[in-house]
């Protein structure tokens, strides 16, 4: 099989991540903070350690304010239901993945809050000069999706991240395509979300959120942290303030070794994957009958969009999946793209790279397109 479903979650995962799931179920005894004995320790330790991995990766202090999450998803919804309130207006972009819009329009569905989305230009992007016209005295937060998870086009965040502090309000960036391969220490973002099983190569059902000082989330879920067990009350100090139940210590574990070997390939990773999808675009742009999707001359990660003509991208998933090629088809939980692109009927065919594909896995698919779109 050619695996090109990476924006859903990466595979195949290092060894050492898989060693190190396994390494805690085999030998740690124990849950953090809830004991004193050597497993429960240990287990502190490893807690410890991935965050001030994460907070390296980042690029900032304070590794207490890396929180753990179930998923990007979980960590999105901290943010909002910690931030927001009554009467709030947020900002977002057309870009935006069901993570955010669901429970926003949630919120407005009930009369709580007001969503106000900002028009990108023809390349797809959003101007950072919008945001001082779009903001009002309700408006309280802005939520970026980083980079598409349908065209791969990167959004300008280091200079939305400026405006917004010019306005003073705070940015939620949805890192789920950029963690791991993009550099996010400069974008100065207020809240950060991440999946720990994307870009950060770990386990599924891991993920962080980054609150930066000065920003206090009212707490998304509440219960037992291990700590200040005589109150009935949840602690405000952070994490444990955001963090209430075991933790997945596996995940944690294999998240550190993600991560490391993020850090050791600096950069490296996300030059490989965008020469590997500027390869796949432009073999797929130079076919007749077939569509892709996202300004040409704009930056992107390693998701290719597309669709063939005459032809159901479901379809073409099904076909290609013959050929023992791994993509989705549909809407990819998107739907305010899709309609700015005209496919919310169609959907698209999606491709996306990681870190392990070659360029032969690149080759393949376009042979496999160019077979099928013949007919």
């Amino acid at each position: 099989m050619i695996y090109l479903d990476n924006a859903a979650t990466t595979y195949p995962k290092p060894p050492e991540v898989i060693q190190a799931v396994t390494g805690v179920m085999e030998k740690i005894g124990g849950n953090p903070g809830r004991a004193g004995h050597k497993g429960a320790l240990a287990g502190g330790r490893i807690m410890a350690y991935c965050r001030e991995l994460a907070a390296r990766y980042l690029g900032v202090q304070h590794p207490e304010r890396i929180i753990f999450c179930l998923n990007c998803t979980d960590a999105i919804n901290m943010a909002l239901s910690g931030l927001l309130c009554r009467g709030d207006e947020v900002l977002v972009s057309h870009g935006e993945h069901n993570a955010v819009m669901r429970p926003l329009m949630g919120y407005q569905d009930r009369g709580e809050i007001r969503i106000k989305m900002l028009a990108p230009d023809a390349e797809g992007r959003i101007n950072p000069d919008t945001v001082g016209g779009a903001v009002t005295p309700n408006t309280k937060l802005m939520v970026l999706c980083h980079a598409s998870n349908v065209t791969g086009v990167i959004q300008p965040a280091r200079e939305i991240a400026e405006a917004c502090h010019k306005q003073g309000i705070p940015l939620l960036l949805d890192a789920a395509q950029t963690a791991g391969t993009e550099a996010l220490s400069g974008i100065s973002a207020d809240l950060i979300a991440m999946p720990g099983h994307k870009g950060l190569l770990g386990p599924m059902g891991t993920g962080i959120l980054y609150v930066r000082p000065g920003i206090n989330l009212r707490p998304f879920r509440k219960g037992g942290t291990g700590s200040a067990s005589e109150s009935m009350r949840q602690p405000d100090m952070l994490p444990d303030r955001l963090e209430s139940g075991t933790a997945n210590l596996p995940g944690i574990a294999g998240l550190i070794q993600g991560i490391k070997f993020v850090l050791r390939h600096q950069g490296a990773i996300g030059e490989y994957e965008h020469y590997l999808g500027e390869r796949m675009r432009q073999g797929l742009m130079n076919m007749a009958g077939v569509q892709v999707y996202g300004a040409p001359r704009v930056p992107k990660v390693a998701v290719v969009s597309f669709n063939i003509a005459g032809m159901d991208s479901g379809q073409a998933v099904d076909m290609l999946s013959d050929r023992r090629l791994a993509l989705r088809s549909g809407l990819h939980c998107a739907p305010a793209l899709h309609a700015w692109l005209n496919t919310l009927e169609s959907g698209t065919i999606r491709a996306s790279l990681g870190p392990y594909n070659t360029q032969q896995d690149v080759d393949g698919l376009l042979e496999a397109v160019w077979q099928i779109s013949r007919g």
